[in-house]
C-alpha cells in the first residue's frame, strides 16, 4: 500500500532525535519515537532511567553535550525550565542549527524567555503543552498544543504528529501553549476539589462514595457540563452579557451561605469558598444581583489594573 503524504515527509528526513529528561513523560516520549523508528538518543541525569529504553533500542548518551550532537531535533521533558537551562547554557556553543522543541511544564514568559535565549543560540525552537497523560503519547487523541515559528512548525508536524495526532500550533507567541495549559488545569483542579468537598460533605452522613457517585454523573452530564461547554457560555464572557432568567447571584449567595453553614455544621473546612462568597456579596452590594455568577469574570480580569 502506498503510504500517505504525511508519512514520506517524515520517511524523508533523517529519522533521528534526541529525549533529554525520562520522567514519566520523557520515557513515554522517548519509548513512542523508537516504536516508529527514530534513532532515538536518550539522556537523564539519573542514569538507570535510560535502562528500559537502551533495551529496547535507543542510545544512551553520556552526557548532554553528547546528546545535543547526535542529533538535529532535541527534545526536552525536564522538570523545570530552570533545570533546562542549567543543562544547555554550559554547552550552548552546540547548539547552533539544532532544533529545540521544549515541552516542559512551566509558565508563558519561561516559555518567552527560553525562546530568547535559543535564537541568540542559533537555534530554533518551539515549545509545547503536553495535553495528555504518558500512556496516550502516540495516539491519534493525544492534544499537544504548540507556540513559535508556524513555519517552523509546518515543516515538522508529521514530526509532532508521532508524538500525538492532534498537534496543535496556537501562537507565534511561544507563551501561549503553556498559558492554555495552565488555564485548562486550572479548570481540572477546581472540579478536583469542589468533587473531594462534596464527598466530604456526604461522607459525614455515612453516605459512600460509591453511593453518591451515580448523582454526581447526572449532575455533571445535566447541569454543569452543558452549562460551561457550550458557544453561548463563551459568549457570555466574550460580549460581557451576564444577564440570566436561570440562576442569579442573589440565589447563588444564598445557596454559599448555606452551604458553609452546613460545613461548620459538619465541621468540614470551607476556606476555599470565603473568597467566592465574597465576590458574589460584592457584586450583589454594587447592584449586579439578578444577574449571572458569571460576572465575576469582570472582577477577576480588572484585578490586573490595580494588582
Amino acid at each position: 500500500m502506498e503510504k500517505s503524504k504525511q508519512d514520506r515527509n517524515v520517511n524523508e528526513r533523517n529519522k533521528t532525535v534526541t529525549v533529554l529528561g525520562l520522567g514519566l513523560m520523557g520515557q513515554s516520549l522517548a519509548s513512542t519515537f523508537l516504536k516508529n523508528g527514530f534513532l532515538t538518543t536518550v539522556w537523564n541525569r539519573s542514569y538507570k532511567k535510560g535502562d528500559d529504553l537502551v533495551e529496547k533500542g535507543a542510545t544512551r548518551a553520556e552526557t548532554v553535550r553528547e546528546a545535543i550532537l547526535a542529533s538535529k531535533v532535541i527534545i526536552a521533558c525536564v522538570a523545570t525550565y530552570e533545570v533546562l537551562m542549567e543543562l544547555l547554557d554550559p554547552i550552548s556553543d552546540a547548539l547552533s542549527g539544532h532544533i529545540i522543541i521544549n515541552l516542559t511544564s512551566g509558565t508563558p514568559d519561561d516559555a518567552r524567555k527560553m525562546a530568547k535565549w535559543i535564537a541568540q543560540h542559533d537555534a530554533q525552537y518551539l515549545d509545547g503543552a503536553i495535553m495528555a497523560v504518558p500512556p496516550m503519547i502516540g495516539s491519534p487523541e493525544a492534544v499537544i498544543f504548540y507556540g513559535g515559528n508556524l513555519v517552523l512548525f509546518k515543516e515538522y508536524d508529521p514530526f509532532l504528529k508521532v508524538l500525538g495526532g492532534n498537534s496543535v500550533h496556537l501562537s507565534e507567541d511561544p507563551g501561549v501553549p503553556l498559558l492554555y495549559d495552565l488555564a485548562l488545569l486550572t479548570m481540572l483542579y477546581g472540579v478536583q476539589q469542589s468533587w473531594l468537598h462534596a464527598h466530604a460533605m456526604i461522607n459525614r452522613a455515612g453516605i459512600t462514595a460509591s453511593e453518591f457517585q451515580p448523582f454526581i454523573e447526572e449532575w455533571l452530564n445535566y447541569v454543569i457540563v452543558p452549562s460551561f461547554s457550550n458557544p453561548e457560555a463563551a459568549a457570555m464572557l466574550d460580549e460581557a452579557n451576564y444577564k440570566t432568567d436561570v440562576s442569579n447571584l442573589h440565589t447563588n449567595t444564598l445557596a454559599l451561605e448555606h452551604i458553609i453553614k452546613a460545613c461548620k455544621e459538619l465541621i468540614i473546612p470551607f476556606d476555599w469558598m470565603v473568597p467566592l462568597k465574597a465576590n458574589y456579596e460584592q457584586l450583589v452590594a454594587e447592584g449586579y444581583g439578578a444577574e449571572s455568577p458569571e460576572r465575576v469574570f469582570e472582577m477577576l480580569r480588572a484585578k490586573k489594573l490595580t494588582d
